[in-house]
């Protein structure tokens, strides 16, 4: 009898470590037959090589098909809602890309990065403050730092109240939630209500922030519907901030799980921030299931025969750690170079707001070590857990002192 396919998400005893299956996996072949936390079959995708292959394959669709015999990644809304067809979803992309490409421009995230210090630096006040109120008890460094931090951007952004932000955390963690498909739907209509209900009084009343600029091309677009408008909203919302407030949590946990790495930085911050941060991305893909494509026809990759409408998911973790692409892999080296990772994808579909999570992440981490440049964990760094019934992964607890 054939073994059964193992089931993602893979048990991951470390944060900062491979899941050990999916190490093993991807040393036994470049695809391998899974099984998602849905409990159906995907092909998993875990070299490097190979997982550019899919990302830049425009045979490869981001979203569930619209048919009922279509596997099924997980209970999580962003896995189950209606998906739109291959049409409208190339429709809706290109749409999006030129729409939001000038707002999230490498210059304009730039001149962006005086505005993130600020609001670092009150991050980084209120953690103080907490901590002068017991100084014999650690901090949680994810409620002061790497949560808010991307929400107050993301909303300054789009247009959201700041003061909103534990409503979009809670409706962001039920959203994720890998097992929990009824509360994720409930959470879903209420996160499109809430988001409905600012546009409409953006109609009203424009700023000057992204949903405004949304609106106005909808105006001027009949083609562009209220359900492909809030879909979009939603999505930068939750992408927004969930993923790069995981990779502050493990950057932070990379930088003071070695005495003499943390010390390299605080001696520099400034100069070694972004090549830090591009080893923490490259080292850090949240979650435990990677980037999921759908086959629009049949196709073959590395001598393995995909069906069109079988799952793919691409684990960016394992490709991003792969000896074939990267000299000592596992090694945390911020003076790699070149490093040419996954973090944001590969392709027609590489992220867009790629350089937005860049500098949040070298400011936060700037800011966070020049104000506690002795900073250390509280806890054994082995002993933080990834939150894997999340579909973004995250920490959630980063206990420090200083």
């Amino acid at each position: 009898m054939t073994a059964p396919a193992p089931q993602l998400p893979f048990e991951r005893p470390n944060a900062l470590e491979l899941a050990p299956l999916l190490a093993r996996l991807r040393e036994e072949g470049p695809i391998t037959r899974v099984t998602t936390p849905a409990g159906d079959p995907a092909w998993l995708v875990t070299r490097y090589e190979e997982a550019r292959v899919v990302l830049g394959d425009t045979r490869f669709s981001r979203l569930r098909p619209d048919s009922e015999d279509a596997p099924r990644i997980s209970e999580s809304a962003l896995h189950t809602r209606p998906a739109p067809t291959p049409e409208e979803e190339d429709r809706e992309h290109t749409r999006m890309r030129r729409m939001l490409t000038p707002a999230f421009s490498a210059p304009r995230m730039r001149r962006l990065g005086g505005r993130i210090g600020e609001l670092a630096a009150s991050c980084l006040e209120t953690m103080d403050e907490e901590r002068s109120r017991d100084p014999e008890r650690a901090v949680n460094l994810h409620d002061h730092l790497s949560f808010p931090l991307p929400v107050m951007v993301i909303c300054e952004l789009l247009g959201v109240p700041v003061a909103d932000r534990d409503l979009l955390r809670g409706w962001s963690e039920r959203i994720g939630a890998l097992y929990d498909g009824a509360d994720g739907a409930a959470a879903m209509a209420e996160f499109e209500a809430y988001v409905a209900a600012i546009a409409e009084e953006k109609r009203k009343k424009p700023g000057q922030d992204v949903i405004s600029d949304i609106l106005a091309v909808q105006a001027e677009d009949p083609s562009f519907t209220e359900g492909e408008m809030t879909r979009l909203a939603v999505g930068l919302l939750f992408a927004g901030h969930e993923t790069t407030s995981a990779r502050i949590d493990l950057g932070v946990l990379f930088l003071l799980s070695d005495t003499g790495r943390r010390d390299r930085f605080v001696a520099d911050p400034e100069v070694l921030a972004r090549a830090t941060v591009e080893e923490v991305l490259r080292m850090s893909a949240p979650g435990g299931l990677g980037l999921t494509r759908y086959a629009r026809e049949d196709v073959t990759v590395a001598g393995t025969a995909i069906a069109r409408g079988e799952a793919v998911l691409v684990a960016i973790n394992a490709a991003n750690r792969d000896g074939r692409a990267f000299e000592g892999p596992d090694t945390f080296d911020p003076s790699r170079s070149p490093n040419a990772h996954l973090a944001f994808g590969h392709g027609g579909y590489y992220c867009i707001g790629n350089v937005l999570a860049r500098t949040e992440m070298q400011v936060a981490l700037t800011a966070l070590f020049r104000r506690f440049p002795g900073l250390r964990l509280a806890v054994d760094a082995r002993s933080l857990r990834d939150h894997s019934e999340r579909l973004a992964g995250g920490l959630g607890e980063v206990p420090v002192l200083w």
